[in-house]
């Protein structure tokens, strides 16, 4: 039997629009952390290995994530039990400068479902490094959420945003299904 491990990114308070003081509040943080708790859930009913990642800064004249404050802790909704792993990260990718890698090397996973925030950096940045390392890969695409974002004088809603970035991942990186389909991988 394969060995899979859930994979929470980055559901952090100052993402939630729900928090007093949230930094970076995404519009879909609160739904999307519904459905990470439910894949939570499931992951420890199952006995499936958790690991929760967590974004800190470097300083606090970074936009959010500051360190040692209530916004860069992980969400009640999703908090970690003593015995589940928690990685801090400095990057995006929760591969880089983690031992996120190894961790998941020693206890012999080979599968991942990863859900998170944002879609379209730290979900996408370490979905597609996971891909590259080995691992077969399912995103809880409505375990996710995203921002607003502006470039070049163009708006993108966080709904496309979060699109743009699932498509390509559903079209050649791994499959992109939704939590109620992963909770049942989870029972796998």
């Amino acid at each position: 039997m394969t060995k899979q491990a859930l994979i929470l990114i980055d559901i952090q308070n100052d993402y939630f629009p729900s928090f007093e003081g949230s930094k970076m509040p995404l519009p879909a943080m609160d739904a999307a952390s519904d459905k990470a708790a439910a894949l939570l859930s499931a992951a420890r009913e199952n006995g499936v290995f958790v690991v929760h990642v967590k974004h800190v800064m470097a300083s606090n004249a970074a936009p959010f994530f500051h360190p040692d404050t209530a916004g860069a802790e992980l969400h009640d909704s999703v908090a970690p039990l003593a015995n589940e792993t928690v990685v801090e990260k400095a990057r995006p990718n929760s591969f880089v400068g983690t031992e996120l890698e190894s961790i998941l090397r020693k206890a012999g996973v080979s599968r991942l479902i990863i859900c998170g925030a944002m879609s379209q950096m730290c979900v996408d940045a370490s979905a597609r490094a996971a891909v590259d390392l080995g691992f077969e890969i399912s995103v809880a695409h409505d375990a996710c959420a995203a921002a607003n974002v502006a470039f070049d004088g163009v708006s993108a809603p966080a709904e496309m945003v979060h699109a743009s970035i699932m498509a390509p991942l559903a079209a050649s990186y791994c499959k992109v299904v939704s939590s109620e389909v992963c909770i049942g991988l989870l029972g796998a």
